[in-house]
């Protein structure tokens, strides 16, 4: 029998704005093979086409997605309840998945799921996320982000599940990724040299990621069970 703490644990991956699930897998491949040998990952478009310019343009091929909008000053936001519905109906039909991953937007994003499924205001027909991975990520409610009213809870209480945090030196999402920290019990910190993107893993954090693989591995999984 295949041992249950060597299973991949099945993610699903959010990628940033104005940009789309393939930008984010051809990001995620910089990160070593030995690291994506042990997850299974499962990478979705947002559900609304860019609305706007993107910042890949040039570098990554359209068509661009965006998971919900905000005023410019992000003291109002749009559709996010129907993104969250639109993320669960996914998971639900393709589901389970032990975990998020998320990357700029997508982490944001990502960030406030479990507090606010631990509310009950979303995610009431999908298995407890049970850990995330959050790559130049900010918080609902930090300097930069207002609150939507929906996630006005969802840090009410320290989140406590395994996290993983990619902070850059040079990302302009630095401060916030930071603050985010402050929002988990016991936060799991990459820290490196570049800027608002997925870096390249030195062997020191290489060996960080590989000890959290392992650490959620070791969760009892929702796609152990026999259909």
């Amino acid at each position: 029998m295949e041992n249950p703490n060597q299973k991949k644990p099945r993610i699903l991956c959010l990628h940033g704005f104005r940009t789309s699930a393939a930008i984010l897998e051809k990001l995620i491949a910089r990160l070593s093979e030995t690291v994506l040998e042990k997850l299974d990952l499962v990478f979705l478009d947002g559900p609304f086409p860019a609305q706007g310019k993107s910042d890949v343009e040039g570098i990554f091929d359209p068509p661009y997605y965006e998971w919900f909008q905000a005023k410019k000053d992000f003291t109002e936001y749009f559709n996010l309840q129907e993104c969250i519905a639109y993320i669960e109906e996914y998971m639900v039909k393709n589901g389970p998945f032990d975990g998020l991953l998320g990357f700029s937007q997508g982490a944001i994003l990502a960030a406030a799921l479990p507090g606010m499924q631990e509310q009950g205001v979303v995610l009431g027909k999908v298995p407890k996320i049970k850990f995330l991975i959050l790559i130049s990520g900010g918080k609902f409610g930090g300097k930069k982000f207002g609150m939507p009213k929906l996630a006005s809870n969802a840090f009410a209480k320290p989140i406590d599940l395994p996290s993983l945090h990619f902070i850059g030196e040079m990302d302009f999402l630095k401060e916030e990724g930071i603050a985010l920290l402050e929002a988990f019990v016991d936060p799991v910190v990459i820290h490196h040299p570049k800027g608002h993107t997925v870096p390249r893993l030195d062997d020191k954090s290489l060996q960080t990621m590989l000890g959290f693989i392992q650490k959620i591995q070791g969760i009892p999984s929702d796609t152990d069970y026999s259909t």
